[in-house]
């Protein structure tokens, strides 16, 4: 037996998530929404309208889903049946105040530890933890290589003074992870747009906004390479991590300014799930970059989250071909079809280019990653 589920999460400007659950409505224990796929074209649309039908909120949805967990489920038969259930993560942007069932379950925000001691399934509360865990940020020190030597030989202070007469080393991690936050931020207004044709101008212009708070980063960083003696990693690993970056959210400002330009209000299935997809890898580039303080402890983990990124990239590969079929089947026989498939391919190719671009800032951080851990 298999189910649909969705995590619906949000985050806040510091990088922190929290997750949403809602009570069941016999036993009141606290699940994520899920249900059958019904006659939802996809499981991850069906898992959008549960979410929506059970705890009243809509989002960007990723078609591919987090992971799996399995529970056992009690059938008016009486018989006490194995559920499998596919978790699709939801960027939650709208919170309703009256849903369908308002008023047979309870919804909370939750952080991701207190949200995975709340469910009883041990799969899915691994798998909460797991979703940018705190714990993560927690391993991703800040210690110069002097420090973690004088922790390590027991001799503290007696360093100290000649760590003041070292060249400065930069603060590379606080710009990657400054970037990081604007290209989460432009994909999440990128959502909005691909979703809310009303407040079109205001999410296209804070995509640009977000472009340029991005570039502004990436000038900072390569004047930080030029005048800096010590560097964490190799000067071209910096600069180049940092460019594939700011590829994503320069593609991000393509794609709106090219749904400005055509003024189009009305957007393929298939376009919002490569904008879901491209949410979706923003969040895990969020995870990643912060770990990158401490390679060698969080080797393991930074080779799974570059690892999904490619997988959400060869995903996305066939939504962008599907995608191109079904427009050009629909505008092949009309009036004008030509001038409409060539906007709508130009919209695919920008928003294609955005989740390759993750997939080349994982293959960055896989390069590094084989250098230092």
């Amino acid at each position: 037996m298999r189910q649909i589920a969705a995590l619906p999460y949000r985050a806040t400007p510091s990088g922190a998530v929290s997750v949403l659950l809602v009570t069941s409505r016999e036993s009141k224990r606290w699940v994520v929404p899920k249900g059958n796929q019904g006659g939802a074209d996809s499981p991850h649309a069906a898992a959008a309208l549960e979410a929506e039908e059970e705890a009243g909120v809509r989002g960007a949805i990723c078609p591919i889903p987090l992971g799996q967990y399995r529970y056992r489920k009690r059938r008016k038969t009486g018989a006490s049946l194995w559920f499998d259930v596919d978790v699709y993560p939801l960027a939650v942007s709208q919170e309703l105040s009256e849903w369908k069932e308002a008023g047979e379950r309870t919804r909370r925000w939750f952080s991701l530890s207190e949200a995975a001691d709340m469910v009883e399934e041990a799969d899915l509360a691994n798998l909460i933890r797991s979703f940018n865990a705190a714990e993560f940020s927690k391993a991703a020190k800040r210690n110069t290589i002097i420090s973690v030597v004088a922790q390590k030989s027991k001799v503290g202070p007696m360093f100290a003074w000649f760590q003041r007469l070292l060249p400065k080393t930069g603060n590379f991690f606080e710009l990657f992870e400054a970037h990081s936050r604007s290209v989460v931020a432009g994909a999440d207004a990128l959502g909005r747009l691909f979703r809310d044709g009303g407040a079109r101008a205001e999410h296209i212009r804070e995509i640009n906004e977000r472009e340029q708070d991005a570039d502004n980063i990436i000038r900072e960083t390569l004047q930080t390479v030029r005048r800096t003696f010590l560097t964490p990693f190799d000067r071209g690993a910096i600069t180049s991590l940092i460019g594939r970056m700011d590829d994503a959210i320069d593609e991000m400002q393509s794609a709106a300014n090219a749904v400005d330009l055509y003024d189009i209000t009305d957007f393929e299935p298939e376009m919002a799930d490569m904008v879901g997809i491209a949410i979706d890898s923003a969040r895990v580039l969020a995870e990643a970059i912060p770990l990158l303080r401490d390679i060698s402890a969080n080797g393991g983990r930074l080779h799974e989250l570059t690892e999904r990124l490619v997988r959400m990239e060869s995903h996305a590969d066939e939504v962008h071909r599907a995608g191109l079929k079904s427009a050009y089947r629909s505008h092949s026989t009309e009036a004008g079809g030509a001038m409409a498939f060539t906007v709508k391919r130009e919209i695919y190719k920008h928003l294609e280019r955005i989740v390759d671009s993750f997939e080349d800032i994982a293959n960055e951080i896989d390069g590094l990653v084989i250098d230092h851990a």
